[in-house]
């Protein structure tokens, strides 16, 4: 998969993405965390499904589908956080944005960053994500490591070419 079918959200997210651009600044990079993020969230939504309807159908008390509801709320709240979360790479730095309520704007020169990883669990290998560590000449940046990164080579390859240069860029 290349670079053009992660930004296939553009259209979607540009308003979100495109309000914490300066000017002169184009996307290179904009992605949204792994869906894997909601397992999670939706585990517990799932297992209160069943602890609600064993409870309810043994002690027949109905006020217990209150925790249920409680439980998609949850989902539901994190599926929108999810959904407006995006890791941005542009010429010039390297954005996290997060938050619903209070919206939070992690960001990094790229000439700060001095080296990039990734790794992959098991779980995040059969999933398709991984967790980039990025380490800065800075003491305090914004952020060092993003977690849920949807394919973590192919996007590792493009975020270290913008850092570092690509071969191509590279005089013969």
């Amino acid at each position: 998969m290349n670079m053009q079918d992660m930004m296939v959200f553009r259209d979607a997210g540009s308003r979100t993405v495109d309000r914490y651009l300066m000017n002169h600044e184009g996307h290179v990079i904009a992605v949204r965390q792994h869906p894997a993020r909601l397992l999670l969230p939706v585990v517990v939504a799932f297992v209160a499904l069943v602890a609600c309807t064993a409870v309810n159908a043994i002690t027949g008390f109905a006020w217990i589908w209150f925790l249920w509801v409680a439980s998609l709320g949850y989902l539901v709240w994190k599926v929108f956080a999810w959904s407006i979360q995006f890791f941005l790479v542009t010429e010039h730095r390297i954005m996290l944005i997060t938050g619903v309520l209070n919206r939070k704007v992690a960001m990094m020169p790229l000439a700060k960053v001095t080296d990039i990883r990734f790794d992959r669990s098991v779980l995040g290998r059969m999933l398709g994500y991984g967790e980039f560590l990025i380490e800065s000449a800075g003491q305090n940046q914004g952020f060092d490591h993003v977690t849920y990164m949807p394919y973590p080579e192919q996007l590792y390859l493009e975020v270290s070419s913008l850092v570092f240069g690509s071969k191509d860029a590279a005089p013969d």
